[in-house]
């Protein structure tokens, strides 16, 4: 069911993965994770400000389907950066998850003393307790600042990306530079306006396919990695159908014309660095 993109240290990423951003109940979380499982998927994306990475471990444990065969994702919240706060957060990521090593961790945020963090996360890498080590809503400043004060560069950086937000910029920086581009919140986070579009619609007729079918191929052939998430059984299915066809170059470049600038969450400039934002975090993820 699905493709590999190769990370510039030739670690191949599933370019389709799941986001379990915001499911937390425990019995939806359950059938979600084995529909998605049963379906095909083997890319998990988790966090620990998300809650549920126990629940992943215990979902991929319960699948009977060797460890080796999944890519599991996790990420370093900003309450945890700093170089001791880091190594004690993999460590407790690991203990959740029930994995001696991670195939991806990143940094969640460009927070405070996010320089240390990354210091721990060239050892890990090292350590091969990690195999791809990364970044999430990590600006061109940021990255330039690792570029210059760091031994290896992120080989991934998660950020907001659909067709109204493409990124254009950040996106030929990371390709210069040989990291690799994740989209979350790849279908603009559900919204109407664009899963309603009257020229995404007319593609996806000429395909036979849904919108956000086509929004995901659109990902797939700027080379991103998408991790969309859905905890409806019959979208998890059709999400996965994106491999059986293709977008031609006129219908890409329509696409690409749908930029607006618009996020559907808050920009991470500055967004992190609040100290009392911080503190109300370390309250919220005890």
């Amino acid at each position: 069911m699905n493709r590999t993109v190769e990370a510039a240290n030739g670690v191949n990423i599933p370019q389709l993965g799941f986001g379990l951003y915001k499911i937390k109940d425990v019995k939806t979380f359950e059938r979600t994770v084995e529909e998605a499982i049963r379906v095909g998927y083997r890319h998990f994306d988790t966090a620990k400000i998300y809650g549920n990475e126990a629940a992943l471990g215990r979902a991929i444990q319960k699948s009977g389907i060797p460890r080796e065969e999944f890519f599991i994702t996790s990420k370093a919240w900003t309450t945890d950066l700093g170089y001791r706060a880091t190594k004690k957060a993999f460590e407790q990521t690991c203990r959740k998850l029930n994995v001696t090593y991670l195939d991806m961790y990143l940094i969640h945020f460009a927070g405070p003393q996010y320089p240390e963090s990354w210091k721990v996360m060239e050892e890990l890498y090292e350590d091969s307790k990690i195999k791809v080590i990364g970044v999430a809503n990590f600006e061109i400043r940021h990255l330039e600042h690792l570029k210059k004060n760091s031994r290896i560069l992120p080989k991934v950086n998660q950020i907001e990306t659909h067709p109204e937000f493409p990124q254009h910029e950040l996106h030929d920086y990371m390709v210069k530079h040989r990291i690799l581009h994740e989209a979350w919140g790849p279908l603009g986070q559900g919204s109407k306006v664009l899963l309603e579009h009257p020229q995404l619609g007319e593609i996806a007729l000429r395909h036979q396919k849904s919108i956000a079918q086509v929004i995901l191929r659109w990902h797939l052939q700027r080379g991103i990695i998408v991790i969309p998430k859905s905890s409806n059984p019959q979208r998890i299915k059709e999400n996965n159908e994106i491999f059986d066809f293709g977008l031609n170059e006129k219908e890409m470049e329509q696409i690409r014309r749908l930029d607006t600038g618009k996020r559907y969450s808050v920009s991470p400039n500055g967004y992190m660095v609040n100290p009392i934002y911080v503190k109300l975090m370390k309250l919220f993820i005890r």
